[in-house]
């Protein structure tokens, strides 16, 4: 095959790159407000309508989301996460959480099998967290370390991709959790302490079983009160089961 020339890359690509990786690396966190657009072309050392190109295609993407009169604000920290966020808005609360049990259970598992002292210690520290903002009656701030507290188990997992995936579906799943804790639901399936405290102590016993078992159990008390929430016309479906190691499982880690 006769070698051929290659394209050169475009500006604009070389601006969207720049934009992704600034905020793939937090310098623009989600939920943040870009640079104006003449600082972008100040600092970029590029024209007024290369910077407009990039940010409406990752705009497009669902990266950046325009706000009418106030600028444009960071939404997501990759398009993959974008395109999680752009379906779990079309998802019902019962379905991302199907879905967050799946990760979760496999994420304990992992967990429990690989963690280190850091893992154990940063966990400890998680759950404290996310008592203190129960007691203190602030609903954000127990979102917020609930949220951390499980990323912090998938962070134990030590598997990467799972660990990414995770991170993006959390991040489109505050909603979702807003959800149950603001429904009139027993302070026990809002909180679930005790299940996160198994979930802890699974993952230092080095129990990959019972760190599975203790995260179903504390999504299926949330899954059960979101299907009793539902119209008595949609059928409910039946809570996820842990799955049974098969014999000689092995940590490929």
């Amino acid at each position: 095959m006769p070698l051929r020339s290659t394209a050169r890359t475009s500006l604009v690509g070389l601006v969207i790159e720049q934009m992704e990786q600034l905020i793939a690396d937090g310098e623009w966190p989600v939920g943040g407000k870009i640079p104006a657009e003449p600082v972008l072309v100040e600092t970029l050392d590029v024209g007024r309508n290369t910077v407009r190109e990039a940010v409406r295609a990752l705009v497009h993407t669902g990266m950046l989301e325009p706000r009418q009169g106030d600028g444009t604000y960071v939404r997501a920290n990759s398009d993959f996460g974008a395109a999680v966020q752009r379906r779990l808005r079309r998802a019902a609360d019962l379905e991302a959480y199907e879905v967050r049990a799946s990760l979760e259970r496999d994420a304990a598992r992992y967990a429990a099998l690989r963690r280190t002292d850091d893992d154990l210690a940063a966990l400890r520290a998680a759950l404290a967290e996310r008592d203190r903002a129960w007691e203190n009656s602030d609903v954000c701030a127990f979102i917020d370390a609930d949220m951390h507290f499980h990323r912090t188990v998938a962070a134990a997992a030590h598997n990467s991709v799972l660990a990414e995936l995770y991170e993006h579906f959390s991040d489109a799943l505050r909603a979702t959790l807003q959800a149950v804790v603001r429904r009139p639901l027993p302070d026990s399936v809002r909180h679930q302490f005790d299940a996160h405290t198994a979930i802890v102590d699974a993952v230092e016993a080095r129990d990959p079983d019972a760190a599975e078992r203790a995260a179903l159990a504390h999504l299926t008390e949330a899954m059960d009160a979101l299907r009793a929430a539902r119209p008595d016309d949609e059928a409910p479906a039946a809570a996820p089961r842990a799955r049974e190691a098969s014999p000689g499982e092995e940590d490929h880690a």
